[in-house]
């Protein structure tokens, strides 16, 4: 395994970079402060080819490998988690769900336009009494002939206001419990689709985050995603692409809060010398350098690991938990760095802080990944190579 990045991963980086300087930087104060979605961020990250990066071509992506998915991931939470969340439910846990799931039909229906951001994907699993016990869902799906009749709520729910297109989770048989659950897509239009945002977060206000309900929604039968039965399969697959970019975009916290804490660790000065000379500044300097470095590696590994179509739900777990809590203390410290200035939004660290907690708790809480690496080093758990893989990346084109 190397870890040198190709000419055209580099030329991203810096596409990725720049496009956040000058499409979210400026604003993301703002933004943050009011609450407020700019919808046109998205249409920029269509037009840019974003959305799509790991899509193959023939589905209307850019045909890149899953770590360019990470590096546009990094760049992207480097400015704010609300657009690397974008992207990754958008691209990670809907748009690679179609691809490793879809059937053709659903294929050029849903995901080509996705892939080239004409139309915005979105995810619904989570329930007001089902998050990490997914098995508690309420939601039910019921055969009415050439129709499933949906009903339900999904919570927490990122883009819900803004995306065409989700993938949900209902139970088409109670009584088999996880395998009772099917996947569908489901369309905005669809009559029954409503949704509500959530307000009051303690982070990634710049975000839309919401509700999504069905209320004796019609879904063709031709929207079942899969097979009856597989929804479970299905979600815990898309988790493994969703937490793959959730763990990118944490090492992209680490990197700002990194670059926000040198350049004031270089301006500030304390008992008449830079604070950066002081020891203790820097030890929460190198223990971000570390995280940052750590986080990375596991990242990359699991992508290395997807780029060659291989089962990646135990690597991608540590990725997620350490690179998620890694951020946390990152942005903790980039507070601490900055004194009372950290308290105030006068400078980003304190935004940092506040998005950096989420991503600790959602997609598997750091609770759930303990317990799951737990149970891979005792042997209580091992995976099964799915009968639906994603492509290697040799082969989108």
């Amino acid at each position: 395994m190397h870890f040198d990045f190709s000419d055209e991963q580099n030329l991203l980086r810096k596409t990725s970079r720049q496009f956040v300087d000058e499409k979210i930087m400026p604003h993301i104060a703002k933004w943050d402060r009011e609450g407020a979605f700019d919808p046109s961020v998205m249409r920029a990250l269509a037009k840019s080819g974003f959305m799509g990066v790991c899509i193959p071509q023939a589905y209307g992506g850019s045909g890149m490998d899953y770590n360019a998915l990470a590096i546009v991931c990094e760049e992207l939470e480097r400015g704010d988690n609300a657009f690397r969340t974008a992207v990754s439910v958008h691209t990670g846990l809907n748009s690679m769900t179609l691809l490793q799931w879809g059937n053709e039909a659903q294929k050029q229906q849903y995901l080509v336009p996705q892939a080239k951001g004409e139309k915005i994907g979105a995810f619904g699993l989570t329930e007001p009494n089902a998050g990490s016990d997914v098995v508690a869902m309420e939601a039910t799906a019921s055969d009415a002939g050439d129709h499933y009749i949906l009903n339900g709520q999904k919570t927490w729910i990122s883009l819900s206001d803004i995306a065409d297109h989700f993938i949900v989770f209902a139970y088409t048989n109670k009584a088999k419990k996880h395998h009772g659950i099917s996947a569908f897509i489901v369309e905005r239009d669809f009559p029954g689709f409503s949704s509500k945002p959530i307000k009051g977060k303690l982070g990634i206000r710049a975000g839309n985050t919401g509700e999504i309900f069905f209320d004796d929604m019609k879904v063709p039968k031709e929207n079942l995603l899969g097979q009856e039965g597989e929804g479970f399969k299905i979600a815990m697959s898309a988790l493994d692409n969703g937490r793959f970019t959730v763990a990118a975009g944490a090492v992209g916290t680490i990197m700002a809060c990194l670059e926000a804490s040198v350049a004031y660790c270089n301006e500030r000065k304390t008992f008449g010398k830079p604070i950066g000379e002081h020891q203790l500044v820097q030890q929460m300097i190198a223990n971000m350098e570390a995280g940052l470095q750590m986080s990375r590696l596991l990242v990359y590994r699991a992508g290395a690991l997807k780029n060659a179509g291989k089962r990646n739900t135990r690597e991608t777990s540590l990725a997620k938990w350490q690179a998620c809590d890694f951020a946390n203390k990152a942005a903790d410290d980039a507070v601490q760095i900055h004194g009372a200035y950290g308290f105030s939004d006068e400078y980003p660290v304190e935004r940092y802080l506040r998005n950096s907690k989420a991503p600790v708790i959602y997609e598997g809480t750091r609770e759930i990944h303990t317990i799951m690496q737990a149970e891979y080093v005792l042997g209580y758990r091992q995976d099964k190579p799915l009968n639906r893989m994603l492509p290697a990346w040799e082969n989108n084109e």
